[in-house]
C-alpha cells in the first residue's frame, strides 16, 4: 500500500462511533451510532432505500449518449441484484439538456433531497462543471461514466479551474485525445494546414485547445480556427473560411445535432473536397452514422482506446438481452463500471447500527473512491487519483470506411493509438 493509500484509508477510519451507553442504560431503547464524519451521514432505516440520483441528457440529439449511461447504470444494479448493503436502491432521475444551466438545475433538485447518498452523471462535460459544483457544496459524492473535458480533473497533472472535490470519472481525460488527433494528422496524414472547430462549451473547446497546441508544437499552422454556437443551423460561413484559407485538415469534436449540420453542408463545398474531416467520440455514436450515411465515409474520429475481454462481450450479450437491440456505442460499459465503483464503495464505508439504521459517511464515501486502485472494470482496471480521474488516457483515431456496418465496425477500423507514452500501431 503507498504512503497516499494509507493516508486515504486513515482518513476513512473512525468516521462513526459508535456510543453503546448512550440512553441504553436509562431507558432501555437500543443505542444509537454517533456520525463523526466530517460532512455528515447520510441515515437510512432499515426499511428505506438507497437513493442516488441521476443526471443524464434525456432530450435532444444528444439523448442517445446519455441512454447509454442509464443503460450502463441499470445493467450494473442488475448486476448487484438491485441492492446495496441489503437496502433497495431508489433513482431519481433528472435531465440535463446536455447544458450547464440544466446540469445546475438537475443536480439541484438532487440535493434537495437530503437523503441522497451520490450522484450517478453527467453525460455532457459542461452540464458537469455546474452539477459537480452543486454536488461538492453539498457534501455528495458524483461519478460520471461519460464526461471527458480536461477542465473537470486536471491540465498537466495539476488541478484544473472545474475541479470539485467528490467528483470522479471513469471515462478517460480528453487532455491527450486533441494531442492524439494531432499527432496524426501531422506525423501519418502529413497535414501542416489545419483548421478547428467548436461550439464554446468546455468539452469541445477543450479538445480544439489540445488539438491546437500540439500540432502547433510538432511544427504545423492552424490557419483558422472559431466556435459556432449550439442549436446553430447555418455553417456555410464558417466552412467557408476553413476553405478560403487553405485547410488541409477540419478539427470539429462537435455533438450532434451541430456535427450533423457541420459534416452535411462541408460535403457541399467544392473547394472542401480534399479536406480531410476529423470529429470526436461525441458522434462514434449509430445515431449519427445512420443520419449521415454516406456522407461520413472517409471521416476520422478520435475516441477513447476500447477494451476488447469477455467481460466486455458477457456485458455486451446482456446489453442486448435486456434491450433488444445492439449497442449503439461503447460508452455504456465506462457507466458500468462508474455505477460499480460507487456501489462497491457505499457497500464498503456503509455501517448498520444496532437499532438497524445503515449510516454511510459523506466523507467516507469520497476518500473510498480516491482509494480505488487497480479496480477491474469492463474497459480494464481502473485506479483514481487525487482529481478523480480514474481511466486510463489512451486514444484511437479511427477512420469509417463502410458506414452500413455502423459504430461496431468503426471501433474496429484503428489507424492510430496514442497515449502519455506515445504508444502507436
Amino acid at each position: 500500500m503507498t504512503k497516499r493509500e494509507k493516508m486515504l484509508k486513515l482518513q476513512g477510519m473512525s468516521l462513526i462511533l459508535l456510543l453503546s451507553s448512550v440512553l441504553a442504560g436509562c431507558t432501555g431503547e437500543q443505542p444509537r451510532l454517533v456520525c463523526s464524519d466530517a460532512i455528515g451521514c447520510v441515515e437510512i432505516a432499515a426499511d428505506e432505500p438507497i437513493r442516488i440520483g441521476v443526471i443524464q441528457a434525456l432530450s435532444g440529439k444528444v439523448a442517445a449518449l446519455g441512454k447509454e449511461q442509464i443503460y450502463g447504470l441499470e445493467l450494473a444494479l442488475d448486476a448487484w441484484q438491485g441492492q446495496i448493503a441489503g437496502h433497495a436502491v431508489v433513482l431519481q432521475t433528472e435531465d440535463t439538456g446536455c447544458t450547464g444551466e440544466g446540469g445546475a438545475n438537475a443536480a439541484l433538485k438532487i440535493v434537495a433531497d437530503p437523503q441522497t447518498v451520490a450522484i450517478f452523471g453527467t453525460t455532457c462535460s459542461g452540464a458537469a462543471a455546474t452539477a459537480a459544483k452543486v454536488m461538492s457544496d453539498a457534501g455528495l459524492t458524483m461519478i460520471s461514466g461519460n464526461n471527458s473535458a480536461p477542465f473537470l480533473t486536471s491540465f498537466g497533472g495539476k488541478r484544473a479551474p472545474d475541479w470539485q472535490a467528490g467528483y470522479f470519472r471513469t471515462a478517460a481525460n480528453e487532455e491527450n485525445s486533441g494531442k492524439a488527433a494531432a499527432t496524426y494528422a501531422y506525423t501519418v496524414l502529413g497535414v501542416r494546414k489545419a483548421a478547428a472547430i467548436n461550439d464554446g462549451d468546455i468539452y469541445t473547446r477543450g479538445l480544439t485547445d489540445g488539438f491546437k497546441k500540439a500540432f502547433v508544437e510538432l511544427g504545423g499552422v492552424i490557419v483558422f480556427e472559431s466556435s459556432v454556437n449550439k442549436g446553430d443551423l447555418e455553417m456555410l460561413p464558417v466552412l467557408t473560411a476553413v476553405a478560403n484559407f487553405g485547410a488541409e485538415l477540419l478539427f470539429f469534436p462537435l455533438f450532434q445535432p451541430e456535427g450533423n449540420h457541420m459534416l452535411r453542408t462541408a460535403r457541399k463545398i467544392e473547394a472542401l473536397g480534399n479536406t480531410i474531416l476529423m470529429s470526436d467520440g461525441a458522434l462514434i455514436e449509430n445515431s449519427f452514422i445512420a443520419d449521415m450515411g454516406e456522407l461520413a465515409r472517409g471521416m476520422y474520429f478520435v475516441g477513447p482506446s476500447a477494451v476488447e475481454s469477455e467481460a466486455g462481450r458477457q456485458l455486451a450479450d446482456l446489453y442486448r438481452e435486456k434491450y433488444q437491440t445492439a449497442p449503439s456505442a461503447s460508452y455504456y460499459q465506462s457507466a458500468y463500471d462508474a455505477a460499480n465503483m460507487l456501489f462497491k464503495a457505499i457497500d464498503k464505508v456503509a455501517v448498520k447500527g444496532p437499532d438497524g439504521i445503515l449510516y454511510i459517511g459523506r466523507q467516507a464515501l469520497r476518500t473510498e473512491l480516491y482509494a480505488t486502485v487497480a479496480f477491474a472494470g469492463v474497459t480494464g482496471d481502473l485506479t483514481c487519483d487525487q482529481f478523480g480521474d480514474c481511466a486510463s488516457p489512451v486514444f484511437d483515431v479511427l477512420r469509417l470506411d463502410d458506414p452500413g456496418k455502423g459504430v461496431a465496425a468503426l471501433q474496429k477500423n484503428v489507424q492510430f493509438t496514442y497515449s502519455p507514452v506515445h504508444l502507436n500501431r
